[in-house]
């Protein structure tokens, strides 16, 4: 048999090749689907079945793209509601593969439909070896049980979805969906590719608790905010089949700046630093040294946007465009070819923000020369804020710029942790006209104890 995990590195999606005489079956394949077409090739079998646990809410699948390309069937529960040929699982359904067995477990709590799926091997044995988990049970967590159903209901499915894996032995491996990283998922999802069913049950928290009301009041305690484009994805994937990715023209620098006059907004993927020292006046800096490029960009920026993207090199920024599309955004336009420095060739002006490091912001914070706008979520706020600053998380700034900061009477300092997401900010804040906005490109609040400067609890 043979066996391979792919991944969305920026989204921290995990998918699964799975084949067996000749045949493969592709589990929850991500947008991009050149990889599993290369490694069909170069390992000689055919794709000829693609499965969903269930309709994804972080990522748009490339089952469409990967089913127009090899024909294979497209195979989901039937509880699923969806809108494309396909082949509806029950509980008990076996998939085969050559000889490989591919079993459907319902496993309903993340969403209704969501079912997991057992591997047998029966070259080796008629038992389960792997249970690919999708979005049930990580390494070390559990699904979030906000997304489709009340927490309180969702949680309550996954407590019974997780009595349906007692029959399993201890060497049974666990793949899941995701890795640490996804908003899927809790602060405890590990970012190990795997595990195995008796690791979780002694290490796993949640599947210690015997209690279904603790188990409830423990999964449902602290849930992170839902991305806004979770629903649209959720849609995508449950309506007709996406087949064709954005063709990603590259956009002579006049052809880009009519796009951006006329309504389209510039995502720019630099170092946040390189961004500061210049930029397209009126782009949003999200930038590409950390994953999680396209839940980041979805945060501040709406899904019917028409979107242009620049970065380090052309190859650069049509990678951030997949990663885009990979998240909903089905108008990107294409990319602003040579970069920004094909724009200033062009003979078209540049914007820059002031940057300063944490000594220098305490400095200024101890002269009351700036006001402060922390943009952190609000676990970090309550964890330590400087008292008088201004606490606005950056996923806000998309509604529009609050009176309180437009009004600050002094320059704003933005500052998050590390200067991601206070670059992501920072560059809201100069689209939407605000002045005297300087960034603080490295470090962040929690640096600023070291520079003498008292964080309140």
């Amino acid at each position: 048999m043979f066996f391979r995990e792919v991944l969305n590195e920026d989204l921290g999606c995990a998918s699964y090749v799975v084949a067996g005489g000749g045949e493969a079956a592709v589990v929850d394949p991500k947008w991009e689907i050149e990889e599993y077409l290369r490694i069909a090739e170069e390992n000689g079998f055919d794709i000829a079945h693609i499965l969903e646990t269930h309709n994804h809410a972080d990522h748009v699948s490339g089952k469409g793209r990967l089913a127009e390309a090899t024909g294979a069937k497209i195979h989901i529960s039937k509880d699923a509601g969806v809108e494309y040929d396909h082949e509806p699982l029950s509980d008990g359904d076996v998939v085969e593969v050559g000889g490989v067995r591919l079993v459907a477990l319902s496993t309903p709590g993340h969403r209704p439909e969501h079912m997991s799926f057992l591997v047998e091997d029966t070259s080796r044995s008629g038992s389960p070896w792997v249970v690919l988990t999708g979005d049930f049970l990580f390494v070390g967590d559990l699904a979030r049980p906000d997304l489709a159903v009340e927490a309180e209901e969702g949680a309550r499915g996954i407590f019974r979805s997780l009595r349906r894996l007692e029959h399993l032995e201890d060497f049974v491996e666990v793949r899941p969906g995701h890795i640490g990283g996804s908003l899927c998922g809790g602060a405890g999802m590990s970012r190990k590719p795997g595990s195995t069913v008796g690791f979780e049950r002694r290490f796993n928290e949640y599947l210690r608790i015997e209690d279904e009301e603790e188990f409830v009041r423990a999964l449902t305690a602290e849930q992170a905010p839902q991305p806004p484009n979770f629903e649209r994805i959720v849609e995508l994937n449950r309506g007709p089949l996406l087949t064709e990715a954005a063709s990603l023209e590259p956009l002579l620098p006049r052809r880009a700046k009519e796009l951006v006059e006329a309504g389209a907004i510039l995502i720019d993927g630099r170092d946040q630093r390189e961004f500061d020292a210049a930029h397209v006046p009126g782009s949003i800096n999200v930038t590409m040294n950390q994953s999680g490029v396209g839940t980041r960009a979805a945060w501040v920026v709406g899904p019917e946007a028409e979107v242009v993207t620049v970065a380090d090199g052309d190859e650069r920024a049509r990678r951030m465009a997949r990663m885009l599309e990979a998240v909903g955004f089905r108008k990107v336009r294409g990319y602003l070819a040579g970069g920004l420095g094909g724009w200033r060739a062009a003979g078209f002006g540049v914007g820059s923000t002031p940057a300063i490091d944490v000594p220098t912001l305490a400095e200024r914070l101890r002269r009351d020369e700036v006001a402060l706008l922390d943009v952190r979520g609000a676990e970090e706020w309550e964890a330590g804020h400087v008292e008088g600053s201004i606490h606005v998380p950056y996923q806000s700034l998309r509604d529009g710029v609050p009176e309180e900061v437009r009004n600050a009477g002094k320059p704003l300092a933005v500052a998050c942790s590390g200067g991601i997401r206070s670059a992501i900010a920072a560059s809201l804040l100069k689209r939407s006209g605000v002045e005297g906005v300087q960034h603080v490109a490295e470090g962040g609040v929690p640096d600023l104890e070291k520079a003498g400067v008292d964080l309140r609890r």
